[in-house]
């Protein structure tokens, strides 16, 4: 069965799709069947972290919106471009990785601003991917804010990562956001703190959080100059495994 794992940001700029990219890569690297879906489709970015430009992605989440192929038709083999430290492939074994992309053209991206979708074609959507590619994880990578899509998320997810920077305007954002999960009732909801800087003593900044917002925190992970030298060019997991944000981030995988 398909376990659906949704990570959200009420702003924008967290490092969502980067850390979305990069635990579904550490989950697929571990065995596991997954595929993630960018539903941020008035900004899609997951394919840039496995080195697809626009004219490589074909059919796209926005096709299948607007029926013109199945969901599963717009799904690309990414496992294949995981690359090691030495750009070996970094993907062996029964796992598997595949990407939904969000289309990145004006004209698609213009329609859906001004159009909208049908909430209910995303949802039979995400179940009917899940059957056609077996798919252990199904995890989605939603639009910042609250919406009718980010609503649709976050009530069918199996787990609910919310991730925040300790900034006043996160921590807002991210109360509301949480009291809209715990009234949905998600199964698993836990927070994810990204870009602290390495001089703040971390457990300060769970035991804080964690307090302020009665929620657990899964992990807390360094404002890393590593991630911005490498500006999306490869999924961190794969080509620095040893990195202390790899780390942390396979740690999030086992524990999934």
């Amino acid at each position: 069965m398909t376990r659906i794992l949704a990570l959200h940001s009420y702003r924008g700029g967290t490092g969502k799709s980067n850390l979305t990219a990069n635990l579904a890569s550490s989950l697929a690297m571990g065995g596991a069947r997954v595929c993630i879906i960018d539903t941020d489709i008035a900004s899609p970015g997951v394919h840039v972290l496995f080195g697809l430009e626009p004219e490589q992605l074909g059919m796209t989440l926005n096709d299948y919106l607007w029926a013109r192929c199945g969901i599963e038709e717009a799904a690309i083999d990414v496992g294949r471009r995981l690359r090691g430290p030495e750009g070996q492939a970094a993907l062996v074994g029964p796992g598997a990785l595949f990407l939904v992309p969000g289309s990145m053209r004006a004209a698609d991206i213009a329609r859906i601003v001004r159009e909208g979708y049908d909430i209910e074609r995303m949802n039979a959507g995400f179940q009917a991917l899940g059957e056609a590619l077996e798919l252990d994880w199904l995890v989605i990578d939603t639009h910042p804010g609250l919406n009718e899509a980010t609503l649709l998320s976050i009530a069918i997810a199996d787990v609910l990562f919310l991730l925040l920077r300790p900034d006043r305007q996160d921590y807002q954002g991210t109360a509301i956001t949480l009291d809209v999960a715990r009234r949905l009732e998600v199964p698993r909801l836990e927070l994810l703190v990204n870009k602290v800087l390495s001089s703040v003593d971390f457990a300060t900044v769970r035991e804080g959080i964690e307090a302020g917002f009665a929620a657990t925190v899964a992990a807390v992970l360094p404002l890393s100059e590593d991630l911005l030298r490498n500006g999306s060019e490869t999924v961190l997991v794969a080509a620095s495994p040893a990195h202390p944000v790899s780390l942390v981030i396979s740690e999030l995988a086992r524990g999934l």
